[in-house]
Order: structure tokens, then C-alpha cells, then sequence
């Protein structure tokens, strides 16, 4: 039924919940994972930031996204599934067009995402990835949700 599931992760417990939820699929159903991470190098631009170096910062922000997503896959490796990583360059982009392009050059059956669930000015402040993702996809969509007291 869903042979490739891909899975956006950013490191935070929510996406951890998606994380797992996906594994427990793919182990029930012998599907392989595609784990991805998306950096958006306008988010790293303030206009309070002066003397900044810029590509350092991408650099940083860069190693740490692969660093998430190798932790990820020794994690989903470990488990016995398949798995692989692709790191998202977003480029001011919204991240959620970039997970649903990734879908789209994968040929992803199903996407799981964590979600905080906000609602109201936090959702309209924040914005929601996971939102953008359910609009917008052309293939099934899992939201797992956070738990009690997440943020």
C-alpha cells in the first residue's frame, strides 16, 4: 500500500512523534523511509544582525541538519527499515513546497508529519508547515500530533 513514506523531521520532539509513528508503519507494512530536512537560508537573514558572516551561519546551520538527519537514520536503521536522507535547501521557498517537491521526485506514497496542533495567533504567527503539506499534497498525509504540554 505505501511503499515509500517520507518523513520531515527539524529535530523537535513533534517530529520525533511523526518519526516513530512512520517507523511503525514501515515495519508493518515493509516500506522504506525517506527522512528530509529543510534549512531556508532567508530565515538566517535579521535585519538587526550586523558583521554577521552569513556563509558561516549557513555552514553551521547546514552541519547541523545533516547531523539530525544521520542521527534519524541510525535510528530507523536500527529499527530494520530501509531508509535514506535528503537535505532541503528552502532558499526562501516555504519549507512545506520543498518537503512536497521532495515527495513529489521521490515518488513518496504517503507523507508523516509531526504537528504542534497550534491554533489561533500562534498558528498565525508561526505558521504551519504541516498545514501547507495537507493543503497542498497530492498523496495521503499523516499528522501525528504532539503530546500533552508540547510546543
Amino acid at each position: 500500500m505505501y511503499k515509500n513514506i517520507l518523513v520531515p523531521i527539524d529535530g523537535s520532539n513533534t517530529a520525533q512523534r511523526g518519526l516513530n509513528e512512520a517507523v511503525g508503519l514501515a515495519k508493518t507494512l515493509g516500506s522504506r523511509i525517506r527522512l528530509v530536512h529543510a534549512i531556508n537560508d532567508a530565515e538566517l537573514i535579521s535585519p538587526y544582525a550586523s558583521g554577521t558572516n552569513y556563509e558561516d551561519l549557513f555552514d553551521q546551520v547546514e552541519r547541523h541538519g545533516t547531523a539530525l538527519l544521520q542521527e534519524a537514520e541510525a535510528a530507523v536503521r536500527a529499527a530494520g527499515v530501509a531508509v535514506d536522507t535528503k537535505l532541503l535547501e528552502a532558499n526562501g521557498v516555504v519549507v512545506g513546497e520543498q518537503v512536497l517537491q521532495a515527495a513529489a521526485n521521490w515518488a513518496a506514497d504517503l507523507i508523516v508529519c509531526g504537528t504542534h496542533g497550534r491554533r489561533g495567533l500562534r498558528r498565525i504567527v508561526m505558521g504551519s508547515d504541516a498545514e501547507y503539506i495537507v493543503r497542498q499534497s497530492p498523496v495521503p498525509v499523516l499528522l501525528v500530533r504532539a503530546g500533552d504540554g508540547a510546543v
